[in-house]
């Protein structure tokens, strides 16, 4: 039988044409190759509806499976006075794959476990690393952990957010921001079920929060500077002097609770990883975080947001020193809170 080798458009892999086939599929990307123009609309659309059909039947399975018993008793329970939900996610075959992802996230796990005094069956941790199925940061899966990071919270109770990953600025629709545009998370999926807008992260682990409830969250991504949408961001310049703004056209507070937000950079400036610090890859503010914690004692939120940015301005200028254009947009930690407080003086308690 006559065979024609053929290369996928696609992934670029050579594999077999059959002699008569209309149609191939590659063996490694799974691409479908036409090779009759005349038939390629017909083929196509049923390619089409085939894909359709298996995804609708994907969903529906999926939402009729058995709950994976540990992850659920641990969305359903309570540990103690702290809860932390961390996520980390690297987009492994992406052209704009994050290395130090995941290393942000363990590191992260390291100082509230060992630092901060969080236990860690309090803390729940996505990462496209985890053998559990609803560990990996899908948009679903971050969802669902964002709910239980707060769900029962009482007063007295610390709660902390961590995110390394990608966001995006999307046209704002609903008239809420004052740039005009919305911040928001990019999962795992995002190309298929979508980003998670900085609206429905306010409306899930900010606007919920008691009096006597403290969140904090740490965001190493772009676009990051009001990403929980709190209604106050704090602008501070290199001598220390500071000011809040308000941030939002409508009001995104709490019940009385408190959250507290620290991000990587501005909403229109971009984040970065680096190797300067330890000669491997890590989030400049995960870094910076980490380390002014775990080395300063008695820190208010002036002192720790001073400090963190010296340690990313450093690094911004050894980066700068071997690729100028890398240091030609400033990446600067932000404060952004609920409400106004006095930095120099707010003790930082986790």
């Amino acid at each position: 039988m006559a065979t024609t080798t053929r290369r996928c458009n696609a992934c670029e892999r050579t594999f077999i044409q059959m002699s008569g086939s209309q149609y191939e599929l590659c063996p490694r990307c799974q691409a479908v190759h036409v090779f009759k123009e005349k038939i390629k609309p017909r083929v196509l659309f049923q390619v089409g509806r085939f894909l359709n059909a298996a995804a609708s039947q994907y969903q529906q399975q999926s939402a009729q499976l058995p709950p994976n018993r540990s992850f659920q008793q641990q969305l359903s329970q309570k540990y103690g006075r702290k809860r932390a939900v961390l996520c980390g996610i690297t987009y492994n075959n992406h052209i704009k794959k994050l290395e130090a992802s995941v290393h942000n996230v363990r590191s992260m796990h390291q100082l509230l476990v060992n630092k901060l005094g969080f236990p860690d069956a309090s803390i729940l941790v996505l990462t496209e690393e985890e053998s559990d199925r609803y560990r990996i940061p899908t948009k679903r899966n971050i969802q669902a952990a964002l709910r239980w990071l707060v769900q029962g919270c009482q007063p007295g109770d610390s709660l902390f957010f961590y995110y390394a990953g990608h966001a995006s600025q999307i046209q704002d629709e609903d008239g809420d921001e004052v740039d005009g545009y919305d911040e928001a998370l990019c999962p795992l999926d995002y190309k298929v079920a979508g980003t998670i807008l900085d609206d429905e992260i306010n409306a899930t682990i900010v606007a919920p929060l008691p009096c006597g409830v403290t969140l904090h969250s740490v965001v190493d991504t772009c676009f990051s500077g009001t990403l929980l949408d709190l209604p106050f961001l704090c602008k501070i310049n290199w001598d220390g002097l500071y000011k809040w703004e308000e941030h939002q056209l409508t009001n995104k507070g709490t019940r009385g609770g408190k959250a507290v937000c620290i991000s990587a950079c501005a909403d229109d400036h971009i984040s970065a990883d680096t190797s300067v610090f330890t000669g491997r890859a890590i989030g400049a503010l995960t870094f910076s975080f980490i380390q002014t914690i775990e080395n300063e004692s008695k820190l208010t939120y002036g002192m720790l947001l001073s400090s963190m940015r010296k340690k990313v301005n450093y690094a911004q200028q050894v980066v700068g020193r071997f690729m100028p254009r890398a240091s030609s947009m400033p990446q600067e930690p932000q404060l952004s809170s609920s409400t106004r407080f006095e930095i120099y003086s707010e003790p930082v308690i986790f």
